[in-house]
């Protein structure tokens, strides 16, 4: 005789407060994930424009020295590759809100666990990055405290 596990009986069900919740939910995070398109477009006509500028800069600042007109290029590419890194979180909260939202309009449960699956996405790109971040942090704290020692 095979045995169920509780687990494998449970089923979850959303009462009508909770599909509002996620309903508002949607639509907000597919206001955000709009607003973080654009933010993106502006950071890519930043790039396009910051290489333009700091190049001209670099030419006519006599302090820049050897780095001269590549000043420019370098800063059009650090503003495309924050552009990159912007454009996944908000790709996955912009899925999530347009499946959610078909989930509801539709009575569509795939929908729904499609959209949840982006929002994990959204969420396991955040921490991972914030993760990154707190580790790039820490490993500076301690060179900038090894190079204040190694001064003395």
């Amino acid at each position: 005789m095979e045995e169920t596990s509780v687990f494998e009986k449970f089923e979850l069900h959303l009462d009508e407060s909770a599909k509002d919740f996620l309903k508002e939910t949607a639509k907000w995070a597919y206001f955000l994930s709009i607003l973080g398109y654009i933010g993106i477009g502006l950071i890519v006509i930043i790039a396009l424009f910051a290489g333009a500028i700091f190049s001209t800069l670099g030419s006519t600042v006599p302090g820049m020295g050897a780095m001269g007109t590549s000043f420019g290029v370098m800063m059009g590419v650090f503003y495309f590759v924050i552009a990159a890194i912007y454009f996944f979180p908000v790709y996955y909260l912009n899925k999530f809100a347009v499946n959610a939202k078909r989930a509801f309009r539709e009575n569509d449960s795939e929908a729904l666990t499609n959209s949840f699956e982006y929002l994990k996405s959204h969420y396991k790109f955040i921490g991972i990055f914030t993760l990154s971040i707190m580790i790039l942090y820490g490993l500076i704290l301690v060179f900038a405290v090894l190079g204040a020692l190694f001064a003395r």
